[in-house]
């Protein structure tokens, strides 16, 4: 349970953080409100041709009476367009990363700077860190489609399938919410793909922690506009917990440096420095 605590506690001084830092909050929206824009408008044209989708995909059913009939599909409908918010919540987070990448680099860098006087740098020039983090982005895309497509098969269980499955849905749409903003500070550090996963898996309640309440936020209408900028300062402190790194708020100012920062003192790191339990591979 303490691991659940300092989850949420990260998800709350991440917006604390973006609160004492107006321009940074207010920039951080940018990016956010215009991926929201594009993804309300498919999601309206979605919920418009949900019904034609099912039809199409159910001929079988054409013939069956009333009440069947609109009751199967009706459930169709519902698992349908369930699996596709929980696809939007995941693929939301990516694409926003990637527009506004130069963006969320620099506010989880001043994160860092924050805590103790020293920024992790993964060497790369920003188009290969972009290619990289689209690839990666990709192969998280994969794994939420594998699982969404379990969960929706799951949903026709009788009890568990309208109780149990969408609990965890919500618990698979935190877990790779908070993997996709953890990257922006793991990526610098060069931690690739599968030791993150790696990492997060070591430390579910802390992920779930995170990721869970801030995918309920993202369904309200907007705050996923508001608390974007948060989230991404509260992932680095996350990732930094996750890697055994100081994660207090009361570090040196941002420019002093201090003993044990920097290279392969305790809490730095060099750019490409190895992280983790059994040290990352760094990706080249």
């Amino acid at each position: 349970m303490r691991d659940l605590a300092a989850g949420l506690g990260y998800l709350m001084k991440g917006q604390r953080w973006v609160a004492r830092h107006p321009r940074s909050w207010g920039l951080g929206m940018v990016p956010a409100l215009i991926t929201l824009v594009g993804y309300v408008a498919a999601l309206i044209a979605l919920g418009w041709w949900t019904d034609d989708v099912i039809a199409w995909l159910t001929p079988f059913a054409d013939d069956w009476g009333t009440p069947w009939l609109g009751l199967f599909r009706g459930a169709l409908a519902v698992l349908f367009f369930g699996g596709c918010l929980l696809l939007a919540l995941i693929t939301f987070t990516a694409v926003t990363l990637l527009v506004g990448q130069p963006f969320y680099e620099s506010l989880s860098e001043r994160v860092d700077l924050a805590i103790d006087g020293h920024v992790p740098s993964s060497g790369l020039p920003l188009w290969r860190e972009l290619l990289i983090s689209a690839r990666e982005s990709t192969a998280v895309l994969v794994r939420v489609a594998l699982w969404g497509t379990v969960l929706f098969a799951s949903g026709f269980l009788p009890v568990i399938g309208q109780t149990a499955i969408p609990a965890i849905g919500f618990c698979v749409s935190g877990f790779f919410l908070t993997e996709e903003l953890a990257a922006v500070a793991l990526a610098r550090r060069r931690v690739p793909l599968a030791e993150r996963l790696r990492l997060l898996r070591s430390r579910k309640l802390l992920v779930l922690g995170f990721g869970v309440p801030l995918t309920l936020l993202f369904l309200v209408p907007l705050a996923a506009v508001i608390v974007m900028p948060g989230a991404v300062a509260g992932a680095t402190l996350l990732a930094r917990d996750l890697l055994g790194e100081p994660t207090s708020e009361d570090g040196p100012a941002p420019g002093e440096a201090t003993a044990g920062t920097g290279g392969a003192g305790t809490g730095g790191t060099g750019a490409g420095a190895p992280h983790g339990p059994g040290g990352p591979t760094p990706y080249g």
